[in-house]
């Protein structure tokens, strides 16, 4: 399961001295042939952009990319133009390294916001790095930041022998119009530019904009999709664009959700399912309000299902409902019906607190619409690892 999964790329990564100890933090993922294929990225929605998302864009603007370049221990982030000439250099050693134009490199930094990047490591890493490529973990590795194990996800688009991989790093500032989040995708399916964004866009909607971990977004945030045809599956029609979005989907939602299970301090995994809503809008907007909340986060982590915090989530969120008709469930333990306490199952109730992964389930009984996100409990551990600089 990697980001080379599908055939035609190649990927590698080492430790160039961005992070001190020489641990992992410079990775590169390219096609083999060093030709440009269709390309297409989804960033973040912070107005305060990082460096090499603006460098991305710009290369991204022809709808073709080579290779990726990324970088950990640093996010080239509130760096103005010497950040901006330092991706650019980024850009140009990959493709002096691979023999590619330089704008077709794209650019991803993670780390520390405000800081110069240390250039001298890249100089000496970049090229190193592009003359032994050695291999798709080793790039997996190279871009974690507080996350403690690589994140790698593959699908088939159904009904064809098309092929994509994807590895991501993240584990905090995870929010919904994504994350502190990188995460890069490779297929070897056939179509352009164009429908690879409508897809890319999709498939983000449905899995990283569905995550929220501390309800920050970060300044960074970058997917991207290289496609570069080699299967011969060629995806042209609604029905097969259906299916690669599909796959595409699945490999997101995949990374998204190991995104979760490894966020910083967490000790469970939540989940929260919104029914009977009168619009999707109002099922997501209902959802992320109390996904975001501290107050359920801390709730979970202290084990106790105190489903009044969830109803007055549900209750500011926006979306339409009527008090005296919702349901709360904890992994189909009734708590709330009728908007009032429901004492079915107390026992029950108490001991499917103590699981490491709570479905929280709310029926609003004001429609037909539905939306689930992925979330966690907050605890003392995360507190303890962003009370500093990290």
């Amino acid at each position: 399961m990697s980001v080379t999964a599908a055939s035609g790329f190649e990927a590698g990564g080492l430790g160039c001295g961005i992070k001190p100890g020489g641990h992992p933090d410079l990775a590169i993922v390219t096609t083999s042939d060093r030709r440009a294929v269709p390309a297409a990225g989804v960033f973040t929605q912070n107005r305060a952009t990082a460096a090499p998302v603006q460098i991305s864009r710009e290369h991204l603007a022809g709808g073709h990319a080579t290779a990726v370049v990324l970088s950990s221990g640093n996010a080239n982030a509130a760096t103005g133009e010497q950040g901006r000439a330092d991706a650019r250099r980024m850009a140009a050693l990959t493709g002096a390294g691979l023999g590619c134009d330089p704008s077709d490199v794209l650019v991803c930094s993670t780390g520390l916001i405000g800081y110069f990047m240390p250039m001298d490591a890249l100089e000496s890493g970049i090229p190193r790095l592009t003359a032994d490529l050695n291999g798709a973990d080793a790039a997996a590795d190279a871009i974690l930041t507080t996350d403690t194990v690589r994140k790698e996800a593959v699908a088939i688009v159904a009904g064809t022998p098309a092929v994509m991989g994807g590895m991501a790093k993240g584990a905090a500032m995870l929010a919904p119009s994504m994350a502190t989040m990188l995460a890069v995708i490779t297929t070897d399916a056939a179509l352009d530019s164009g429908p690879l964004h409508a897809a890319l866009t999709r498939a983000v909607d449905d899995s990283f904009n569905q995550l929220c971990v501390d309800a920050c977004t970060s300044t960074n945030d970058t997917v991207l999709v290289l496609a570069n045809g080699r299967s011969g599956v060629a995806i042209g029609d609604d029905r097969s664009l259906g299916a690669f979005t599909d796959a595409l989907t699945e490999v997101c939602s995949s990374l998204a959700e190991q995104m979760a299970r490894d966020a910083e301090g967490a000790t469970k995994l939540a989940r929260i399912t919104v029914r009977g809503a009168r619009s999707v809008e109002d099922a997501r907007r209902a959802a992320r309000s109390v996904a975001a909340s501290q107050l359920v986060q801390c709730s979970l982590n202290g084990e106790d299902p105190y489903w009044g915090r969830v109803l007055s989530e549900l209750g500011i969120s926006g979306a339409a409902f009527e008090q005296e008709r919702v349901e709360i469930a904890y992994n189909g333990v009734v708590a709330c019906r009728s908007g009032i306490a429901a004492s079915d199952d107390p026992s029950g109730l108490e001991a499917t607190m103590k699981s490491p992964e709570i479905h929280i389930e709310c029926d609003l009984h004001s429609g037909e619409e539905m939306a689930t996100m992925l979330f966690t409990d907050l605890s003392h551990a995360y507190i303890d690892e962003n009370r500093g600089t990290s």
